[in-house]
């Protein structure tokens, strides 16, 4: 073979060298010294990179770019930017450049780049840029080629491996699939905010968008392919292999160290020097080929891939025999079958195809259509249909028709769904796009040139936009740029706290601490914080002004000892030196600094001194009443202490040392001395009592505040689980399974005393009505303070309207003599009439009912008798120590009451019958003047002595010196 023929006149010179030479600027800048010039690069990313540089020097009316898929042709076209495969032919321009010369050896693309080292030429100046790896075939393919030594402007070393959250900023990780590059870039969001994704598949719109998200510093993270190494120009410091292994068409394989070298040397652009290492599951690398690649020693490449390039059109199968013809040339290898030929075997199978190939036209046809690039990765046979189906449209009207296109082209035109489903009608519409470009396939090609591209770059916008909202955290690239840019961020805190940040949502502020937002990990947990208190440092100090001014009815404390304002949490309180000296700890972010954290602690604490002072306020002047001395002031200390409330068994010693001068004192300030609990009546009140426990709780030191009854229910549940004093402190005593409030305790007290205690006596309807309960849980509850209780069961009886008829006179009589019944002391025996009153002589209860129950016989002999209406009673008496629940030391109040004996109680009683109360004597009895006769087993006590503790004893004391 001579290769000689093939060359034109001019120089042609091979600049070869590393990556990172600049040899790309030179071969442009050498173009741009004569009139006309074409540069063939590798990519067309690449392209589209170079024809932009060139417009910015030119102008665009002198520039074409042609592409694949994109053709730009101004009529006054000087220079030519194509990818290597677009470059025209024959066209004579005064230079000609080809990038990246050493893909001849590429086992895909090789022939191309190898045809146009052979053949293509300047008519003036020719430059092949690449890999010194290429100068021994050049030499000896071309002799007279001049060669150009570039040396590396920067450093590269070896960086070893790295995890990705140990990966510096400005880096690039390469990975050689799809599945790999997403992971990565997932990867990266998680742990550092984002990564822009770099694909030779994108087109150049996408590509663009993700490599500015790069540049511009929204993220410092690039995730990409090898199209990398291919000259795109950014500013990496560090390259990290994810993979060492690619598919290379056929099968996967190791890189080799000169392919490492080209894409690891994309580190450390211009005077900057860079780095390399490998990440994730990525074996290290061998120091051999760490040194082969700082080094830049690499095995040369020793056989180029070829093919013909003289084409017979003759018909289809000569067609094949000449791209199937192997080379003369010991440099070069015949290249593997490429796509074109694949899809030209295929078709060469289908009858229609060959009958309609029946001309060298229409074999040149076909052999146009055959080079349509499989851009949607389908099978060969799938591809194949489609391009015969375009070529029977060519070769049937010279067009493919403006519906048929319209309707594939309108099927793609669709921007919804997922990364990958955009990514494949990218691909789709790349095909048509080709087909476009196609001068003379379709009908009006300005048109379909137009609607091609449009659907591309909006299927680009959407894909770029999808790429961006799965693996780029717009907030957090936006706060990243910001700082490192060191300018105020703008924050802005709405009325529900929400915080954003230059307009980006960052989290909540609560109070004075920030609460950024969950969904934020690693990196990006770390670029919010960062960034919002540097914003929010202004705000905490408004803030921190408006709450030191603010009213105390903004400020209120929680049942857990927890401090708010309005709705948020801004502190807590804890135990101070005395249990009613509460201390605060403010929440205050740190970097709020001292000066706020300062101001909400002194609000916080006036707040709760002041709310102290108001709702303890009758404990409080106790405590400072300077005119108690000796008992009395150390009882009013003990009050202080247990913050207002004694269960009197605690205290029975010291209340019975006090005299009635010092009682008199301490009942001034509204001490109460009930029988069960001394207590201050005002701090029973919910508001007291909430805060009450919420002391108590902090000096128990207490892990879980138990929250307090809630308001106006006289009884609760007794709950064993609660702490010991709880109920006090809440205002309750507990009695048997449930607990009664203290005061409405000392009321039903006041009831008990007038009861026979030892005889026996039931409840009444008003002992029930103040505490609320049933029977039964009454019962429970007396049981609770030391009473026995013994239940029965007793024919109701009913009210006899005749009876009371009868005798209008005995009800007076018997009131009377109960009016004027003295009051026994305890232990008394009850009186028993001797004689039975004349007046109105009564039945008794069983009397009555036998006669009731012959009467009714005698009248209705047939009938059954009635069924009859029992009752359920108790009798209560005071059980002493050994039937009371209390556990702990005998409270005072649990004595035995000293109430009256009831005459009446123990005669009816001995009969079955149903209690009187007070109504008089037993009947039979004799009345005696008007005061019944009173045995007593213990000394006599007057009759008119009014208990001291009693609340109302200054109100009974008058009615008394009244009467």
């Amino acid at each position: 073979m001579s290769l000689q023929g093939s060359r034109a006149q001019g120089r042609i010179t091979a600049v070869l060298g590393p990556t990172n030479t600049g040899k790309t600027h030179y071969a442009i800048e050498r173009m741009l010294g004569y009139r006309t010039g074409i540069i063939g690069l590798p990519l067309r990313l690449l392209a589209r990179e170079v024809y932009d540089k060139i417009v910015a020097a030119r102008g665009p009316s002198v520039v074409a770019l042609v592409t694949g898929e994109e053709r730009i042709v101004p009529p006054r076209a000087q220079y030519w930017v194509c990818t290597v495969e677009a470059m025209p032919e024959g066209m004579g321009c005064d230079f000609l450049a080809v990038d990246e010369i050493q893909l001849c050896a590429d086992p895909e693309r090789g022939h191309v780049f190898t045809d146009r080292l052979l053949r293509s030429r300047g008519t003036n100046e020719t430059l092949f840029l690449g890999a010194d790896t290429m100068r021994g075939v050049i030499a000896e393919l071309i002799p007279e080629a001049q060669f150009v030594r570039r040396e590396r402007m920067s450093q590269l070393d070896y960086a070893g491996s790295r995890k990705i959250s140990r990966m510096p900023a400005r880096s690039a990780v390469v990975g050689f699939s799809v599945d790999n590059i997403y992971a990565m870039a997932e990867l990266i969001r998680r742990q550092k905010g984002g990564a822009a994704v770099v694909m030779g598949a994108l087109s150049p719109r996408t590509r663009n968008a993700q490599v500015e998200l790069y540049q511009n510093g929204d993220v410092d993270y690039l995730v990409a392919t090898d199209a990398i190494g291919m000259g795109l120009n950014l500013d990496v410091k560090h390259v990290a292999f994810s993979s060492l292994t690619k598919f290379d068409g056929r099968r996967m394989r190791m890189l080799a160290p000169n392919e490492l070298a080209q894409i690891a040397g994309r580190a450390g652009r211009g005077m900057s020097d860079g780095t390399f290492g490998v990440t994730g599951e990525a074996e290290p690398l061998d120091e051999e080929v760490v040194e082969a690649i700082t080094e830049h020693r690499f095995t040369p490449i020793r056989k180029l891939n070829w093919r013909n390039h003289r084409l017979n059109f003759g018909g289809i199968t000569p067609l094949i025999e000449s791209l199937e013809a192997g080379p003369t040339h010991e440099r070069l290898m015949k290249a593997r079958e490429a796509d074109d030929l694949l899809a030209l075997k295929s078709m060469s199978s289908d009858a229609e195809v060959r009958a309609r190939a029946s001309s060298p036209t229409a074999v040149r046809l076909l052999w146009d259509v055959c080079r349509i690039p499989d851009f949607r990765g389908i099978s060969h046979n799938e591809h194949a249909g489609l391009l015969a189906r375009i070529f029977g449209f060519l070769h049937e009207s010279g067009q493919v028709p403006n519906e048929w296109l319209a309707t594939q082209v309108k099927r793609i035109d669709r921007v919804d769904g997922d990364i990958d489903a955009l990514s494949k009608r990218l691909a789709f519409i790349r095909t048509w796009t080709y087909v476009a470009q196609r001068k003379g396939w379709v009908g009006d090609e300005s048109h379909w040139r137009g609607e091609t591209r449009a659907v591309e770059d909006r299927l680009s916008d959407a894909l770029h936009a999808r790429l961006t909202q799965r693996f780029v955290d717009r907030r957090t690239s936006v706060l990243m740029r910001r700082l490192k840019q060191k300018e105020a961020l703008l924050a802005e805190v709405s009325e529900t706290g929400e915080v954003t940040v230059e307009g980006e949502f960052v989290g909540r502020l609560e109070g004075f601490r920030f609460r950024q937002d969950q969904d934020a990990s690693g990196q990006e947990a770390k670029t919010l914080r960062q960034a919002s208190i540097q914003a929010l440092v202004p705000h905490f100090n408004l803030r921190a002004d408006r709450f030191y001014n603010a009213p105390d009815t903004e400020i209120d404390f929680t049942e857990q000892g927890g401090l708010m304002w309005g709705d948020q949490a801004v502190g807590k309180l804890v135990a101070g030196a005395e249990p009613m000296k509460p201390q605060v700890v403010a929440f205050v972010d740190d970097e709020a600094g001292p000066d706020v954290a300062q101001k909400v602690q002194r609000r916080l604490q006036h707040f709760i001194d002041r709310k102290v002072a108001a709702l303890f306020e009758p404990l409080l002047n106790l405590s400072r009443d300077e005119a108690l001395s000796g008992l009395a002031r150390g009882f009013a200390f003990r009050m202080v202490e247990a913050l207002g409330i004694l269960p009197r068994g605690e205290v029975a010693d010291d209340v019975k040392a006090l005299d009635q001068e010092a009682r008199g004192a301490l009942r001034k300030h509204g001490l109460r001395f009930g029988q069960y609990t001394i207590f201050l009546p005002l701090l029973l009140k919910p508001a007291p009592t909430r805060l009450r426990l919420v002391l108590w709780s902090l000096s128990k030191d207490l892990q879980e505040f138990p929250e307090a009854p809630p308001p106006g229910l006289v009884t609760v549940p007794a709950q064993s689980e609660m702490p010991q004093g709880y109920y006090a402190m809440a205002g309750y005593r507990a009695a048997g399974d449930r607990a009664i409030r203290i005061d409405m305790l000392e009321r039903l007290a006041d009831m008990l005393r007038s009861e026979d205690s030892r005889g026996g006596f039931e409840a009444k309807a008003d002992m029930l009505s103040i505490t609320g309960m049933t029977l039964d849980q009454f019962a429970d509850l007396m049981q609770g303070l030391g009473y026995k209780a013994e239940k029965g069961e007793r024919q109701k009886v009913k009210p006899e309207p005749l009876a009371e008829a009868k005798a209008p006179e005995a009800a007076p009589a018997a009131e009377a003599d109960a009016a004027d019944t003295p009051a026994t002391a305890e232990g008394a025996e009850p009186v028993e009439a001797t004689e039975a009153p004349t007046e109105a002589p009564v039945e008794t209860p069983a009397e009555a009912e036998a006669s009731e129950t012959v009467e009714a016989a005698a009248e209705t002999p047939d009938e059954a008798p009635a069924e009859v209406e029992m009752e359920t009673f108790f009798t209560f008496t005071w059980g002493g120590r050994a039937a009371r629940q209390n556990r702990g030391r005998r409270p005072e109040g649990n004595r035995a009451p000293q109430g009256k004996g009831n005459p009446q109680l123990r005669g009816d009683r001995s009969k079955g019958g149903k209690p009187r109360g007070k109504q008089g004597g037993k009947p039979g009895g004799k009345p005696q003047g008007n005061k019944a006769k009173v045995f007593e087993s213990a000394p006599p006590k007057k009759k008119d002595r009014i208990d001291p503790d009693n609340p109302f004893a200054a109100a009974l004391m008058g009615l008394k010196d009244k009467s």
